[in-house]
This record gives C-alpha cells, sequence and structure tokens, in this order.
C-alpha cells in the first residue's frame, strides 16, 4: 500500500505542478541512469541506439540496391520511414513492462501509475527525435537528402506521431499491469504492423482497393504527412490528420482510463 497521507491537503495547481515536475525529472534520470549507465557514451545512448537501427535500415537497402520507383533518394525515403517506426513502437514496448519493474517506486505517495509511464514515453520521444534531426541534419549537409520544403508540415506530421506513440503506450503499458500476455501478444503485434505502417511505402503506390485498408492505420497518415513536409509536390500523400486525430484522442482516453484503473490495481495487490 502507498504511504497514507497524514492529512488532506489542497495544494495549489502552481505547487502540483512543480511537485509533478519534480517527480518526472526524478525518474527521468533514475530510469536514464539505469538503463544507460554513467560509462562509456552514457546518456547519448538515448540517441545513438534509434541512429544505429536506422542507419543499419539505410546501409542494407543500398547494398541491396533497393529502389522504390520515383526520384526520391533512399537516405531521406529511409530516414523518415523508420524514424516514424522507432518512435512509436519504441514508446510502446518501452512502457509495456514499465509498471511491473517500477512497482516499487509506486509505494511512494508522489509518484503514480501515469508519472512511470510518462517517464518511459518522454524517454523515447527524446531519443527518437534526436535521432530524427540529427541523422537529417547530416545527410542534408553531405547532400545525401534535401531539406524539408515545408518545414511546419514535417514537424506536424511529427508531432502527430508523437502523440499517437504516447496514447499508445499509456494503453498497452496500463493494460500489460493488468495480465502479462498483453505484453506477449504486443510484441508480435507490433512487428506484424512494422510493414503496413507506411515505414517502406507509399500509399499512392498500392492500389486503389488497398489503400483505403492501409489508411484505416493512423500511423500511416503522420508518416504521409510527414514525408510531404519533407518531398513537397514530388510525392502524392494521402492522409486524414483529423481522422488521425480522432483516433489518437480515443486511444489516449481509453489509456489515461485504463491508467486509472492501473493504480488502484497495483495498490490492493
Amino acid at each position: 500500500m502507498k504511504e497514507p497521507a497524514k492529512a488532506f491537503e489542497k495544494v495549489p495547481l502552481a505547487g502540483a505542478l512543480a511537485i509533478q515536475g519534480r517527480v518526472l525529472h526524478a525518474l527521468f534520470l533514475r530510469e536514464v541512469i539505469t538503463r544507460f549507465g554513467r560509462h562509456n557514451l552514457g546518456v547519448l545512448w538515448l540517441f545513438a541506439e534509434p541512429m544505429i537501427f536506422t542507419l543499419g535500415v539505410l546501409s542494407l537497402w543500398s547494398l541491396a540496391g533497393l529502389r522504390h520507383g520515383t526520384n526520391l533518394t533512399i537516405s531521406g525515403f529511409a530516414i523518415t520511414g523508420y524514424s516514424s517506426v522507432l518512435l512509436w513502437r519504441n514508446c510502446t514496448s518501452r512502457s509495456a513492462n514499465a509498471i511491473q519493474q517500477n512497482a516499487n517506486l509506486l509505494y511512494h505517495r508522489n509518484v503514480q501509475v501515469l508519472d512511470v509511464l510518462l517517464t518511459r514515453i518522454l524517454i523515447e520521444v527524446a531519443g527518437a527525435t534526436a535521432s530524427f534531426a540529427i541523422l537529417s541534419a547530416v545527410f542534408i549537409s553531405l547532400g545525401l537528402m534535401n531539406a524539408p520544403v515545408d518545414p511546419m508540415r514535417v514537424l506536424t506530421g511529427w508531432l502527430m506521431l508523437v502523440w499517437f506513440g504516447a496514447a499508445l503506450a499509456l494503453l498497452i503499458g496500463s493494460a500489460a499491469s493488468f495480465s502479462e500476455m498483453v505484453e506477449r501478444l504486443w510484441h508480435p503485434t507490433s512487428y506484424l504492423l512494422f510493414p503496413l505502417s507506411g515505414a517502406a511505402f507509399m500509399v499512392d503506390w498500392l492500389p486503389a482497393r488497398t489503400q483505403q485498408y492501409v489508411l484505416a492505420l493512423p500511423m500511416v497518415h503522420g508518416v504521409e504527412a510527414l514525408r510531404a513536409g519533407y518531398f513537397g509536390t514530388a510525392i502524392r500523400a494521402h492522409f486524414d490528420l483529423a481522422y488521425m486525430a480522432a483516433i489518437n484522442l480515443c486511444v489516449t482516453l481509453a489509456g489515461l482510463y485504463l491508467t486509472q484503473l492501473a493504480g488502484r490495481y497495483v495498490e490492493v495487490r
């Protein structure tokens, strides 16, 4: 059980936000040190890991001589695609076992299930965003990919993917506290979603009948918007950010509800 409060005390909103900020900061530092350590690259592994994965995929594509039927560079296509996949998939995969691994911290009154999940989400978002920004800057400077045509659309697409990844992480992470089957089922599901996520194709390349099924997946809209911002009129993108926002909102509400239930479940277990 959590430490009992000595008395009910009303805390001003500013004070509550300050406490919440200190809790998240402490959990963030603890998680980073526990996961990456203090030696060698240390915290640099936060974005080095996703960078290595993306560069590995890019190298395999280049060595295999893969072509995608357009004048887009392999570098730009791979970086925009696989960075987006790492964003939502890593957020969810790292959150699936977050509550079980940090159950001892939940005995502290100010530490809630939501704090534990948000910490994992923030770490993965920071790592994926840094990886995406650094790789884009390096490859643009080397002339291996063009600068984005519409940076604001790139940012919009990325933020929508961040929202989707965070919402899905809350949902899966909280649900996993009730049954380990959730985590076990999520891993094969994420691999099945990977080829359908839009990382390795554009929706416009698919048959018209197939496009409507692929566009049912919200992350595809984010990837298409991201690439539309990068490549502009060089591609024909298909996306509906209003639809993606509606799905994200539903997943967020479901995730927050399950997070509240998970907090009660962990307390009485």
